[in-house]
């Protein structure tokens, strides 16, 4: 159950959550663009940048395995800080980075405090709104999500292009922004009616509640699927730019994986015109034709066609998440509701991991090109299984 047990604090309502969800996200990409540089600086593989990525997303699932649920138990608010206190740790070990090791560390307190921004901001957000305002404040959840994740990779590109210290400025500038974000939560209104310690921290396993179950496993494979497209722009683009297509400005780095996540937010803006119903079937229509385009890219070496593969693919992608995530949303009990979201997260980073990794073992033997077409060619099916699926089967219950 959720109250606002804080009065007048409420007026902050969800922007500011929003706010906080987003500054929250841009810590996790930020390295991006950066790769490229550590991996002159440290001497390291294709497949260590795809394990370096990957070792984020295991901290993600990890939480979410652990503790996805404990904001509905402990409060919204505890959560939030926490979780920017880890960004803030894992800002510190990218700015005094010695070696792989803290890469690593870093990335793994970045994957926690993702796996705890997942499920507590999302429903920070949906509950901080007004009556009246429920179709907005989902949009701004999911839209805070993926374009945090999307402003990331563009600051650090364009600061590590243009201003001096391109390894520290992004790090030094995102503590800053999280210095600002914990303020704000410290001022937002507590959602939670009972916060109280929780029972314990044990895997949660794949029960969900029955309101949810029609509902979850196409939503969150389409996730699975969309989410693999974004890994692999976040993980593999810069390297394909900058040995394929000889594009070495880190700023266009960054502008690249931003334009899959600008693309993304567009989709999610779509998705309460089309429906609910509707926007999941098209938006794995959409995101099939994404991945064609940028597997064509791989194929000719084509710049134009990779950014209008990642605007089209971040389009269906968009479309496919708010979608499933908004019909998860609505069929979850209010005290169950952060941990359902969680278990959906929990789906779509695997999304962003497994497969990543899977590319880069192939380009030890495939080449990067090999690896990205073969890549494309496995999402795509399992995209296209999906949108069938939902088109004979439609989210029940949905508009």
């Amino acid at each position: 159950m959720i109250t606002d047990r804080t009065g007048g604090r409420r007026r902050l309502g969800y922007p500011v959550a929003a706010g906080v969800f987003a500054v929250g996200m841009a810590g996790t990409t930020l390295p991006t663009p950066l790769y490229g540089l550590y991996r002159a600086q440290l001497g390291f593989s294709e497949l260590m940048v795809t394990v370096v990525f990957a070792v984020y997303a295991l901290g993600v699932i990890t939480v979410l395995l652990l503790a996805g649920n404990v904001s509905d138990e402990v409060g919204r608010r505890p959560v939030l800080l926490v979780a920017l206190g880890l960004s803030a740790a894992s800002a510190l070990c990218f700015l005094f980075e010695g070696g792989l090791p803290m890469l690593l560390l870093g990335r793994v307190l970045s994957g926690f405090a993702a796996g705890l921004f997942s499920g507590a901001a999302t429903a920070t957000v949906l509950e901080l709104a007004e009556p009246g305002q429920e179709v907005r404040a989902g949009f701004a959840a999911t839209a805070a999500n993926m374009g945090g994740l999307g402003c990331g990779p563009l600051l650090s590109g364009l600061l590590a292009q243009y201003a001096p210290w391109p390894l520290r400025l992004p790090f030094v500038v995102h503590l800053a922004l999280l210095a600002l974000a914990a303020v704000a939560t410290w001022l937002l209104p507590e959602t939670v009616a009972r916060p109280h310690r929780p029972r314990s921290l044990r895997p949660q396993g794949p029960e969900l509640p029955p309101e949810v179950r029609g509902v979850f496993a196409p939503s969150a494979v389409a996730a699975f699927a969309g989410f693999s497209l974004l890994g692999l722009f976040t993980a593999v683009a810069p390297s394909f730019l900058g040995q394929t297509l000889g594009v070495h400005n880190l700023a266009v780095d960054g502008l690249i994986v931003f334009t899959v996540f600008l693309g993304s937010t567009t989709g999610q803006s779509l998705t309460e015109r089309i429906g609910t119903r509707r926007a999941l079937p098209i938006g794995c229509l959409v995101l099939v034709v994404g991945l064609v385009l940028v597997a064509i890219s791989l194929a000719v070496e084509s710049l134009p066609v990779l950014v209008t593969g990642a605007v089209c693919g971040g389009i269906g992608q968009g479309l496919a998440f708010r979608a499933g995530l908004t019909a998860v949303g609505r069929a979850a009990p209010a005290a169950h509701r952060g941990g359902t979201i969680s278990a959906f997260f929990l789906v779509a980073y695997l999304g962003i991991s497994l497969p990543v990794v899977g590319v880069g073992a192939l380009t030890l033997v495939l080449g990067l090109r090999g690896a990205g077409l073969t890549f494309s060619a496995c999402v795509i099916v399992l995209t296209v299984a999906v949108g069938l699926y939902v088109l004979r089967r439609p989210l029940a219950g949905e508009d």
